[in-house]
């Protein structure tokens, strides 16, 4: 029990400490002035992944297009403005892509910076609403341990971004992310615009791999910064580096099992059934294999509604039975 006091003696004294040397800049901003708010909503969010399955388990989802439509677009406008303040608040500023101490000035392109990082902070809290909407509209599936791990981790552990290095290398990563997150809520926004539109979004498989690019990136990026004694705390940059990896390993299972590991599977079963139908039934091109086992989408029927023409054990043409039995019927009718 004395043991457990002194840790939490110690850790108290090392954050009345660390705030002494946090950001004064931003003390004042909405959350910042102490981590308890955020926290409270992390909890809410985790509450809700708990109790939102239950209650929607036995109602009928929620549909929420025009909902989703305006949600989204929202995003794809919010992080647009951040990549956009970013890359001309670090322009001006006349910022280095290698290496950016922080400034804690009253600069004003400095306080851009400090201001840009933080909207980025707030966006990440705002997509909790993702997991909201997958759980109001029963996607269970959709809320996987990678979507929990991302959302959660990203909200919380910016506000120790924000609170102590609002400026300098932190500017990098927010401002790849914000354009990514452009193209992928403009994806899930055009994707609520239903069908129509769906059929033309073919590249979402590549909005995977940008962002497992990016981790990428951001460890190389990271790297470099030790390499260089940039300074800049390096705490901070071995924890972004072993964060970095931690996504790469889910998104690289991720896409994995989405678009590798099912593939061969559906191929497999794709040949085995078109095999089979065309032992059962034969096409307008005999011997080629059509997929999914349909015949010019037609299912296990001839092409057009004209019957199939099969092959006797010589290799002669050989007319349908049932076709031949018809026709003696018609010529004694």
């Amino acid at each position: 029990m004395e043991i457990l006091t002194h840790l939490i003696n110690d850790t108290v004294e090392f954050y009345k400490w660390s705030l002494t040397i946090a950001d004064k800049r931003v003390q004042k901003w909405p959350l910042m002035d102490n981590p308890l708010p955020t926290l409270a909503i992390s909890s809410s969010y985790l509450l809700f992944l708990w109790l939102g399955p239950k209650y929607m388990k036995n109602r009928e989802p929620f549909q929420l297009r025009k909902t989703l439509i305006v949600y989204n677009f929202s995003m794809v406008f919010l992080n647009f403005f951040i990549f956009k303040e970013l890359f001309m608040a670090a322009r001006a500023a006349s910022y280095s892509y290698i290496c950016q101490p922080v400034d804690y000035s009253d600069d004003p392109n400095e306080v851009r910076v400090a201001g840009a990082l933080w909207w980025y902070f707030i966006s990440k809290g705002v997509e909790y609403l993702d997991t909201v909407f997958f759980i109001l509209r029963k996607k269970f599936n959709q809320v996987s341990f990678l979507h929990v791990y991302h959302h959660c981790t990203m909200f919380t552990l910016w506000w120790i971004g924000i609170k102590w290095v609002a400026g300098g290398q932190s500017f990098f990563d927010a401002h790849m992310n914000a354009a990514i997150h452009v193209l992928m809520y403009l994806y899930y926004g055009l994707a609520s615009c239903g069908p129509k539109i769906q059929k033309y979004l073919w590249w979402k498989k590549y909005l995977t791999i940008i962002q497992m690019i990016q981790f990428h990136v951001t460890i190389g990026h990271t790297a470099l910064s030790l390499y260089v004694d940039c300074d800049f705390p390096h705490w901070m940059h071995y924890s972004l580096i072993c964060y970095a990896i931690t996504f790469i390993v889910l998104f690289g299972n991720f896409y994995y099992q989405t678009y590798r590991h099912q593939q061969p599977r559906r191929d497999a079963a794709s040949s085995s059934s078109s095999s089979s139908s065309s032992s059962s039934s034969s096409s307008s091109r005999p011997g080629k294999a059509l997929p999914n086992g349909t015949f010019n989408g037609l299912g296990s029927k001839a092409a057009n509604g004209a019957s199939g023409v099969g092959r006797g054990e010589d290799g002669k043409p050989q007319e349908n039975p049932g076709r031949r039995k018809r026709k003696g019927r018609a010529k004694r009718d």
